[in-house]
């Protein structure tokens, strides 16, 4: 008769590890054994631009994790940019054919056109921009175009700040 309570004992007390589950273990939750933590993404970015000299907007942007010294420029059809920051953006601008007619404040010249892997001002990320890399000496600086911009959610000038959403 001992044996039997002892017994039975032992069976409601593996009844009861079975049902609760053991100390320190949590039962798997089907949506925790098969679902992977998704990547974080950034919604929602904006960025503010204080107007320099001229009225003119000036930021640094990251291209293709390069910094780089860039004039807003609405007027320009895409990124364009000197064969000095094309260097310092890894673009080899010695390999490149320059072969697209474009037209400058110095006349009709040629760029080479080059796709930027990313675009970055601040928490605004824009990936595979289209660009145009001019000759050397045919441009001093980096503008910062409409291949960009256009891409933004929306940009506009609202109490003397270029402000850029994405």
């Amino acid at each position: 008769m001992h044996y039997a309570r002892l017994r039975n004992s032992i069976f409601l007390a593996g009844l009861f590890m079975i049902s609760a589950g053991l100390p320190g273990l949590s039962p798997l939750v089907e949506s925790q054994a098969e679902t992977p933590v998704p990547p974080v993404y950034n919604l929602y970015s904006m960025e503010e631009l204080d107007a320099g000299g001229g009225g003119h907007f000036f930021a640094t942007a990251n291209i293709n994790n390069a910094s780089i010294q860039v004039l807003v420029d609405t007027g320009a059809t895409a990124v364009a940019l000197s064969f000095e920051d094309a260097q310092k953006a890894g673009l080899s601008p010695n390999t490149l054919k320059f072969d697209v007619p474009v037209n400058t404040a110095n006349g009709t010249g040629f760029a080479a056109k080059v796709i930027l892997r990313k675009v970055e001002i601040g928490t605004i990320r824009v990936p595979d921009v289209e660009g145009l890399v001019l000759p050397k000496g045919a441009f001093d600086g980096t503008l910062l175009g409409m291949s960009f911009l256009g891409r933004l959610t929306s940009f506009g000038v609202q109490n003397g700040k270029l402000v850029l959403k994405n």
